[in-house]
């Protein structure tokens, strides 16, 4: 029989690893379970493969919508394991249903559940895990998990709204880039030739027109479209960077109009996933980790990662939040009247209430002022190319007339 290399977790959420011998795959991993490890990868003798990642292709709407569902069974008292097995049963998503039916035969082999869930960190994240973990630990697993549920339902609701905000103008800008290079690329050299055959006098506009055309139809065009190429993916190698990352979220945050968007859209994000995980129960400086880590902006993840650090010093959590000057002085006076009050997370709650009301509104006034501005750009920039195509048309016409 050969020997395979396996990697996995053990019952407490602990990384494994070791050789052992065994017929086949599926032997091997009933060896293992019955030792209560959950396998994610096997090898043998450099055929390697792996288990199907946990988290390819599960969205946050369908983990809102398991969630929910989990509570309401754990809620009426069905069997951790029994719960389980139905929602795996019952999932239409074949990677979510692989991924239920291992944290399935973890939970069965005597692994809590936040320990199985641990190891499909791309379906269930260090927030998701460590609230399921203070549930277990104080006996509200389905209060926990319904406020899970709300937490992931409005922060798809957040993302919807950015998404909604991006897609149009994008759009819009997309389509006239098409339009625009066809029409330089195929349309103006036919107008080109005929002018030149006619022997017509080109005005201004035209000749823009036409030598725009003759640029994009020769190498340089070319060249520049591969050099703007070229520059969009080192952008994306560089924003991959520490460094990098920080410059274009810091430069995002300035911007006149997105800027005030996005530091709304962090504020809402950060109160949201901090009042969640201090209502369940996570210790504060976990939870402020945590919501760093989730921040979405490096910006506010290194302010975050100060606060932790004053606060592990013993200072209060306002003042490294003033000093950040990320967050609005609104949103510190509040979190001061929580920490005085020992409400904190309610006062954590209603200010993410606020502010994701408050880009729910930025959108809409974003989305109602750009139309019309898109609109007329597009309307510009099409019809500027068309009628400077039919200026010598006119003169040729004009011409004509006269010599008649």
């Amino acid at each position: 029989m050969p020997d395979y290399k396996y990697r996995g977790t053990n019952r407490s959420g602990g990384s494994v690893s070791g050789v052992m011998t065994a017929g086949s795959k599926s032997e091997l991993q009933n060896m293992l379970r019955r030792q209560q490890i959950t396998p994610t990868k096997m090898s043998e003798k450099g055929r390697e493969f792996n288990i199907p990642s946990f988290g390819g292709g599960v969205n946050a709407k369908e983990l809102a919508i398991f969630t929910r569902q989990f509570s309401v069974m754990i809620d009426a008292g069905l069997p951790l394991v029994q719960c389980l097995e139905i929602l795996a049963s019952q999932q239409e998503n074949k990677t979510f249903q692989k991924v239920l039916t291992g944290t399935r035969g973890a939970v069965e082999g005597g692994a809590t559940l936040s320990a199985a869930m641990r190891s499909s960190p791309k379906v269930f994240d260090a927030l998701y895990v460590n609230m399921v973990e203070a549930g277990e630990t104080g006996g509200i697993l389905d209060t926990i998990l319904q406020r899970l549920s709300t937490y992931i339902e409005k922060n798809v609701k957040l993302q919807r709204a950015v998404k909604s905000a991006m897609v149009y103008p994008v759009g819009v800008l997309t389509v006239a880039a098409a339009v625009i290079t066809l029409l330089l690329w195929k349309v103006v050299p036919i107008f080109a030739t005929l002018f030149t055959g006619l022997g017509v006098d080109l005005p201004l506009p035209t000749r823009i027109v036409v030598g725009l055309s003759n640029f994009v139809g020769s190498i340089f065009g070319f060249l520049i479209v591969v050099g703007v190429a070229g520059s969009l993916v080192a952008l994306k190698v560089w924003y991959g960077t520490p460094q990098g990352r920080y410059a274009i979220d810091a430069t995002i945050l300035k911007l006149p109009v997105l800027g005030l968007l996005m530091r709304k859209i962090a504020v809402a994000r950060f109160t949201r996933t901090l009042g969640t995980l201090i209502a369940s129960g996570v210790p504060i400086l976990e939870g402020l980790d945590i919501t760093a880590k989730t921040a979405g902006n490096a910006v506010v993840e290194r302010a975050l990662q100060k606060v932790r650090r004053s606060l592990e010093e013993g200072k209060s959590l306002t003042e490294p939040l003033k000093e950040s000057e990320v967050f609005p002085g609104m949103v510190t006076q509040m979190i001061a009247v929580g920490e005085q009050t020992g409400a904190m997370d309610a006062m954590l709650q209603k200010i993410a209430d606020f502010y994701e009301e408050e880009v729910d509104a930025a959108v809409k006034d974003m989305l109602t002022a750009l139309e019309p501005i898109m609109i007329v750009f597009l309307g510009l920039v099409v019809g500027g190319v068309v009628i400077s195509l039919y200026l010598p048309l006119f003169s040729l016409i004009g011409k004509l007339s006269e010599a008649h």
